[in-house]
């Protein structure tokens, strides 16, 4: 009788520096997450996924966002990445090398109600539904692919007599540059492609 090999695929992780000095992304070659995840609460972390939960057992992790095949975790400001990044990375791989949980069943659906609850993309005139719908469609074309390599999101919140709201999640949330991004990269490229684009305003995730 031969023998199955029943070796598990090796996790690979690495990390990548993030615009946000507090926050840094930890890559790896499985797919985590297939969305977008973001705690900035330990309570919705205890209450949804399995892996966020853990990672908040650790005194210095502020905030857990799971996208496709990364984490990025935001920590608190007293510590040094230099101290704690190693334990973090190796917690993770180890983690992920014993297939454990990552994001309940019903997360998506849950997260969905919460932003109907809120009004969240759904916050405009109806007057205004086509010119809301080229601007989340240039959100999503040109500036969600570039926000996500940085570890972040970028999502359409409302538009209102030329002003744009927008959420920024994951490592945007609180950076230092996301303003300067914001004003000189997503809201110049929204005023140069739609004229009656004003102004570009962040809310955080």
């Amino acid at each position: 009788m031969s023998e199955v090999a029943t070796k598990k695929r090796p996790v690979l992780l690495y990390t990548e520096q993030t615009p946000n000095p507090e926050s840094l992304k930890f890559v790896t070659n499985r797919m985590l997450f297939n969305g977008t995840a973001e705690f900035k609460e330990e309570s919705f972390a205890r209450e949804w996924s399995e892996l966020a939960s853990a990672l908040y057992d650790f005194p210095y992790v502020q905030k857990v966002y799971i996208a496709n095949n990364y984490v990025t975790l935001t920590k608190e400001f007293n510590y040094s990445w230099d101290d704690i990044m190693l334990k973090l990375k190796e917690f993770i791989k180890e983690y992920l090398q014993e297939d454990k949980a990552i994001i309940k069943e019903g997360f998506a659906e849950e997260v969905a109600r919460l932003e109907a609850e809120r009004g969240d993309s759904y916050d405009y005139s109806e007057d205004d539904a086509e010119t809301v719908k080229q601007i989340k469609d240039l959100i999503d074309t040109y500036v969600k692919p570039a926000v996500e390599m940085d570890g972040g999101n970028i999502e359409f919140k409302s538009y209102h007599e030329g002003v744009v709201t927008v959420i920024m999640q994951g490592s945007c949330s609180g950076c230092p540059s996301s303003t300067v991004t914001l004003k000189s990269g997503i809201e110049s490229m929204l005023k140069r492609m739609m004229p009656q684009v004003k102004e570009v305003v962040q809310e955080m995730g």
